[in-house]
């Protein structure tokens, strides 16, 4: 699940204004699924989610990243390039040690 909270994160990070159906979309992920993910998200305090008070159709919200939120997006890219490097770093050995 913690891919998918990340994928959410970013994806409210650059555009806030965007409805559940359109993350699900972006990020083909199923609308339930997207919908469980924010409730944790916002549990978590990691994001805000505000909706349009003067908007005639209530549905619209605004998700917002908390300082906790933009924290938490932080560490999860810092770990996974770590990740990525040590991967890089195993591979190059084993090629040099194959070549």
């Amino acid at each position: 699940m913690k891919n998918e909270h990340f994928k959410i994160l970013r994806k409210i990070g650059k555009k806030s204004e965007l409805s559940q159906r359109e993350i699900a979309k972006d990020l083909d992920l199923s609308l339930g699924k997207v919908n469980y993910c924010l409730t944790e998200l916002k549990k978590k305090g990691l994001i805000k989610i505000n909706n349009f008070k003067k908007n005639k159709n209530k549905s619209n919200y605004i998700y917002l990243l908390t300082p906790k939120g933009i924290t938490e997006k932080t560490k999860i890219t810092i770990r996974f390039m770590k990740e990525k490097m040590r991967e890089y770093d195993e591979l190059k050995k084993d090629l040099k040690d194959k070549y």
